[in-house]
C-alpha cells in the first residue's frame, strides 16, 4: 500500500480513488441516458453507435475499442497514461452497456427530454469527479491535450476539431446526431467548469491543463 500511495502521489489517495471510480461509472450511466433519450448522443457516442450499426457489437464495446486505439495515438504525442486513463478505457464501456441493459428507451417526449437533461448534467458531474481525482486523463482528453502541446493551438480549437470530425464520421455511419448532441456541446463546458472547481482534489500546484476539458 505504501508503494501504491507513493506512485499515485499519496495525497488524499482514498478520496481520489473513490472519486475516480464513481465518476467513471456515472459517466457510463450518463452516456446511456442520452442514448435512451433518442434525441442525439454525445459526440464520441455518435461514432460508437455508427460503428455498432455498421459492424455490430455494443456501444460500450466500441467505447473500449476506440479508447484503446486513441490511447495508441498517445505514443507519438508522448502523452503518459495514469491509473485513471486505463480505468477510463475499461470501466466506462462496461458501465454504459450495463445501464443500457437495464434502462428502457424513453417514449413520451417529456421523459426523453428529462433523460437528455439528466444525462448532460450527470456527465458534467462525472467528468469533474474523474478529472478532479488527478489520476490521469481519459484517452480522448489526453489526445486533445497532446495535440495542444504538439501544435501550440488553443484547447478550444483542438477539442472542437476533434469532436466535429468524430461526429461527422459517426453520423455518416448512422450514429444518432440530434438536438441532444448540440445541447451537450454547448453546455458541457460551462457545466464541467462549475463542478470541477467544487470536486477537484486540492494539489500543491494546479497545472493549467486541469480545466482543459471544460473549455
Amino acid at each position: 500500500m505504501t508503494s501504491l500511495t507513493s506512485a499515485l502521489g499519496g495525497r488524499r489517495l482514498g478520496r481520489r480513488l473513490v472519486q475516480l471510480y464513481v465518476g467513471l461509472v456515472l459517466f457510463g450511466v450518463s452516456m446511456a441516458l442520452l442514448v435512451r433519450s433518442r434525441l442525439g448522443n454525445m459526440p464520441w457516442d455518435v461514432l460508437h453507435q455508427g460503428l455498432v450499426r455498421q459492424v455490430g457489437g455494443t456501444i460500450g464495446g466500441w467505447s473500449i475499442a476506440v479508447g484503446v486505439i486513441v490511447l495508441l495515438l498517445w505514443i507519438p504525442l508522448r502523452e503518459r497514461p495514469g491509473l485513471g486513463t486505463v480505468s477510463n478505457v475499461i470501466l466506462i464501456g462496461l458501465s454504459v452497456d450495463a445501464t443500457l441493459a437495464l434502462l428502457p428507451a424513453a417514449r413520451p417526449m417529456a421523459l426523453r427530454i428529462a433523460f437528455m437533461a439528466a444525462g448532460i448534467v450527470l456527465n458534467a458531474v462525472a467528468t469533474a469527479l474523474y478529472v478532479g481525482a488527478r489520476l490521469g486523463p481519459g484517452p480522448r482528453d489526453g489526445l486533445m491535450t497532446g495535440f495542444v502541446r504538439r501544435t501550440g493551438a488553443s484547447v478550444r480549437l483542438v477539442k472542437t476539431s476533434i469532436e466535429v470530425t468524430v461526429v461527422l464520421v459517426g453520423w455518416a455511419m448512422g450514429g444518432a446526431l440530434g438536438v441532444g448532441t448540440v445541447v451537450f456541446v454547448l453546455t458541457i463546458g460551462p457545466l464541467v467548469q462549475v463542478f470541477l472547481h467544487r470536486l477537484s482534489v486540492p494539489a500543491p500546484q494546479d497545472g493549467p491543463m486541469l480545466d482543459s476539458v471544460a473549455r
